[in-house]
Order: C-alpha cells, then sequence, then structure tokens
C-alpha cells in the first residue's frame, strides 16, 4: 500500500493488522514494516528506505532521465541474496569439470536456466545482472582451461579467449547478449 504522509502509513498499518487479526492472523513484527521511499522528489530520511521482495531489492537508486541528468529513483534490481543464489548454482554446476562437453553443450544445457534468470531479474534493471554474467564467464574460462591444453594454467588467455568468442557468437549463451558485459575489464585474476 502506499501512503503520502508517515501518520497516513502508520493509520494503514493498523487498519491492515486489524482486519489480519479479525481473520486469526498477525503480521509479522520484523517483517511487515513502513518504508520510505526516498528519491527525487521526496529527499526527506528515515531509517527504514529499502525492503526486499520477491529477489528484487527496492531502494534510492541513481538513474538518468531522457535527457542525460542523474537524478535519485527508488527502484529495484536483483537483490543481494538472489544473487548470492545464482552464484551457488552456478558453482553447483560444477562447469569446469565438464570437459568432455563441447560449448555448444554446455549452452544447450544451462542456457534455458540463465535465459530465465535474465527474464526475471533483467527486466527492470540489466547492468545489475553482470556480476553474474562475469562470474558464468569466469567459470567457463575454467572449463576451458581444462578442457583445451594451450590454456592450461593461463587465467588471462582462457578469459580472453571468451571474450573474443562472445563476441563472435553472442546467441549461444543468453548472458552474451548483453553487449556491456564484456567491456567492463579483464578476467584474470579478481
Amino acid at each position: 500500500m502506499r501512503a503520502v504522509t508517515r501518520k497516513q502509513a502508520v493509520y494503514l498499518h493498523q487498519q491492515i493488522a486489524d482486519r489480519l487479526k479479525e481473520c486469526g492472523l498477525e503480521i509479522h513484527p520484523e517483517k511487515t514494516r513502513i518504508v520510505y521511499c526516498k528519491d527525487a522528489n521526496r529527499k526527506g530520511d528515515d531509517e527504514n528506505i529499502q525492503f526486499d521482495f520477491l529477489g528484487f531489492s527496492f531502494r534510492p537508486r541513481k538513474a538518468m532521465n531522457k535527457f542525460g541528468r542523474v537524478f535519485l529513483n527508488f527502484s529495484p534490481a536483483p537483490s543481494a541474496l538472489a544473487l548470492k543464489s545464482m552464484r551457488q548454482t552456478i558453482r553447483r554446476w560444477r562447469i569446469q569439470l565438464k570437459s568432455s562437453w563441447s560449448l555448444s553443450d554446455l549452452a544447450r544445457r544451462f542456457g534455458p536456466v540463465i535465459r530465465g534468470w535474465m527474464s526475471y531479474y533483467c527486466r527492470f534493471r540489466q547492468s545489475a545482472f553482470q556480476v553474474i554474467s562475469f562470474h558464468l564467464d569466469r567459470a567457463l574460462a575454467r572449463w576451458a582451461m581444462r578442457k583445451y591444453k594451450r590454456m592450461r594454467g593461463h587465467v588471462v588467455r582462457a578469459g580472453k579467449w571468451i571474450r573474443e568468442l562472445s563476441q563472435r557468437q553472442p546467441g549461444l549463451f543468453p548472458h552474451w547478449r548483453l553487449a556491456s558485459t564484456y567491456l567492463a575489464g579483464p578476467m584474470g585474476a579478481q
């Protein structure tokens, strides 16, 4: 629910609590709180200016308007917990141990999951998915280091090979279509 003033927000919170109590339910005191949606128009301060919901973290972020001016916006992006969960899933895939697989086998097996993440989490803020793109590319570089003898022990060479491949075949992995991902820097020891 959205309220204009703090007084309205407290009133709504109490009304919802009363209605739930009539149904035999109660509001969780730690999970349900009033959040101040700070942005360019609402410049006040409050102790709660962010919240997580359905894998997204809603908080004040810098954004750019159509004229190229930077302003403060209250918007969603993947939450830290969601990003951590995606990185753990990638680690569980153990891509580096699948050296008997071809790159197209890896893309066919893991592409649908990556595409699902992107269709859900890239809806509002594509740049926040870059962390996952880098993590995937590092996993693919480790795979290349085990698969190809000329890359064994050469992290930078394997990373460069993955970057070049992503530019030649951007349709192979879904995250390779985000062109800005590969312009951010080297894949070496990070």
